[in-house]
């Protein structure tokens, strides 16, 4: 990605969030302004205490009275505290959340390229780093600015009231804070933002590092990888000194302008008391002043830096939000309406004499040099199986990815069920097939849920001889007028169709030797399966779905023969009507296909059924000679 600068105009994406918590905010900052002004209220308490007891004429009761009144005020400070806190930083949170619910929403919306160029490591650190200093910037650096807006305005005004002569000396140092304010705002952008992107280079070598963890071991390699780590860390540390040497510069060097003011007051004010020109108590409610004043101006440069270190990382964030996906939707309600009025792509077609898939002259490049896909011509009826085989690069699974929109082919290429790919809703269309991959991406939980992702739970489909039976189980539990019988019913038709699709996928055995069995948890990525093991996990995930059309790409290369026959016997008689598409190099796995495609350099080399491709002598021929297997 590039390198977004660091514009305050990046808080326009903000407005919607922050107008929703508006309320909250007004009233924090209400809180806010009240306990500024309670704590500006205490110096002239101690003021007139002091007046009071440096004249001599005073009864106690005054003291207590003063006394009281402070403890009642501090009371108020310390509440309202609590109350800005609860609405201010609250609310900032909420609206944390929010973005990055937003974000990852987002996240699951682009498409397939935008993961090719962009790094996993980078997009953490912008989900949670750069969202935390978002967050920091609407929170905190809110405060600070109504701190330095508020009350370092309120306590110039007091002190020149009280005694304008003084106060024009002991401000003397002021403009150089402002201007080193200044100052400081530009350069913490550009080193903040220097030390986010080093962050996402070392959260990304992280990750790449422990998703690797088993290859890195296997070579050895634990030494180069723990210095690569070593090396982004210490450019992260670099860059985050860059701007600790900035912020030890300017704290101190305010504190000292600000302490500066105070011994300006000591000389001037001390002359104008022995003078009686200014009383011993305002004398010390300006130094209670003027201390006042540091956390305002200090309040300042945290403002800066929240705001700043906010507008980079809000770019960084934005940068996502605003990239469109490649592939998208193109039908509109003008669209449907053309049609009569009907969501022709809301419903698959129910005709069985229907084409399920049809390819027309496809072809397809990654870029304009290469051509990965040329004159691609293909017809697939409904319930029909296709073979595709071809060497690796050949193109088979970049076939694949047409399909479903992974990628998109050309308009008119490609038709699903008679429409045009393009014209279907992708959720749609995606909803009709079901693919088993060929890495196998299990997730870290338990090898039934694993299963079940594929599995539309908002309804249960039974299935008696050819009919159908659909218990909706959603709301069960809520809903007291449904009895626990019908949620029992419901729970029966999960389990049997988790079983039925481990079956289907020979994977009953394996879960035998487990100690919890389909509820064992299996590691990130599926590491405590075996290579086979995942595989067959993929395909009952796959099969639960009971998809228009199925995908098995290259499903079966970790799994041994036997089991192969046993799962492809198992699809056979389960998928009779339906479509299916299996990739696979080994001759056997394609023995049941009605068509066979033999891809090379993104063409068709040969296309027939597995008799006829034994006939011709061609490649199929020479992988089953090679193979020794028997083709039936």
């Amino acid at each position: 990605m590039s390198r977004p600068s660091a514009s305050l105009k990046e808080y326009k994406a903000l407005f919607p969030y922050i107008t929703k918590y508006r309320k909250q905010y007004i009233a924090g900052i209400i809180c806010l302004i009240i306990v500024d002004a309670a704590q500006i209220a205490i110096p002239q308490f101690i003021r007139i205490a002091i007046d009071l007891i440096s004249g001599g004429d005073f009864e106690l009761q005054q003291i207590i009275t003063i006394a009281l009144l402070m403890v009642g005020t501090m009371a108020l400070v310390s509440a309202g505290r609590f109350l800005w806190r609860y609405f201010i930083n609250g609310s900032s949170r909420r609206i944390e959340a929010q973005l990055r619910e937003d974000l990852f929403d987002h996240l699951q919306k682009l498409s397939w390229d935008f993961y090719q160029k962009n790094k996993i490591g980078d997009l953490m650190a912008r989900s949670i780093n750069d969202l935390h200093a978002v967050r920091m910037s609407i929170g905190m650096g809110l405060v600070a600015f109504f701190d330095f807006a508020f009350m370092a305005t309120a306590i110039l005004i007091i002190i020149f009231i009280q005694d304008a002569s003084s106060a024009a000396y002991s401000i003397i140092p002021l403009p150089i804070v402002t201007i080193l304010i200044l100052i400081f705002g530009s350069r913490v952008g550009k080193k903040f933002r220097a030390a986010q992107e080093t962050y996402s280079k070392m959260s990304d070598n992280a990750q790449e590092t422990f998703a690797g963890i088993n290859v890195i071991k296997s070579f050895v390699k634990e030494w180069w990888f723990i210095k690569k780590f070593a090396d982004s860390n210490d450019d992260y540390r670099k860059a985050n000194m860059g701007l600790v040497r900035l912020f030890g510069f300017f704290f101190p060097f305010v504190a000292f302008l600000s302490g500066l003011t105070i011994l300006i007051m000591l000389a001037i004010g001390g002359v104008r008391v022995i003078n009686d020109q200014m009383s011993p108590g305002s004398l010390v409610a300006m130094f209670r002043y003027l201390g006042m004043l540091i956390w305002p101006l200090m309040g300042a440069g945290f403002m800066v830096n929240m705001i700043q270190r906010g507008a980079v990382s809000l770019g960084r964030v934005n940068e996502i939000l605003k990239t469109e996906p490649s592939i998208k939707n193109k039908i509109t309600t003008e669209d449907t309406e053309e049609h009569g009025g009907e969501d022709f792509c809301n419903v698959p077609c129910d005709d069985s004499n229907v084409t399920a898939i049809e390819i027309c002259n496809l072809g397809f490049s990654y870029n304009d040099d290469n051509k990965v896909l040329e004159n691609i011509n293909l017809k697939i009826e409904r319930g029909q199986w296709l073979g595709i085989m071809g060497k690796t690069g050949s193109g088979k699974s970049t076939l694949i990815k047409t399909l479903t929109r992974t990628i998109d082919p050309p308009s008119g290429s490609v038709k699903i069920f008679g429409f045009d790919i393009r014209d279907w809703k992708l959720e749609v269309l995606r909803s009709m097939f079901a693919i088993s991959p060929q890495d196998s991406y299990l997730f870290s939980d338990t090898i039934a849920s694993n299963i079940m992702y594929g599995k539309d739970t908002g309804n249960i489909t039974r299935r008696h001889g050819g009919t159908e039976d659909t218990e909706s189980y959603e709301g069960l539990e809520e809903n007291p007028e449904l009895t626990s019988a019908s949620l029992r019913l419901c729970e029966r038709i999960i389990e049997n169709e988790l079983n039925n699709a481990i079956n289907l996928a020979s994977l009953n055995k394996d879960l035998d030797i487990f100690q919890y069995g389909k509820e064992t948890l299996v590691g990130e990525r599926g590491l405590t399966l075996s290579g086979g093991q995942k595989q067959r996990v993929a395909i009952a995930r796959a099969a639960i779905m009971d998809s228009e059309i199925l995908i098995l790409d290259d499903s079966f290369s970790a799994v041994d023969n036997e089991t192969e026959q046993k799962i492809l016997e198992n699809l056979w008689n389960e998928r009779k009507g339906r479509t299916t598409i299996i990739i696979s190099h080994r001759v056997s796995t394609l023995k049941y296909s009605d068509n066979i495609v033999v891809l090379e350099n993104g063409k068709i080399l040969e296309s027939g059924n597995p008799q006829q491709l034994i006939n011709t002598g061609g490649f199929y021929s020479r992988m089953a000679k090679f193979q020794r297997l028997e083709v039936h």
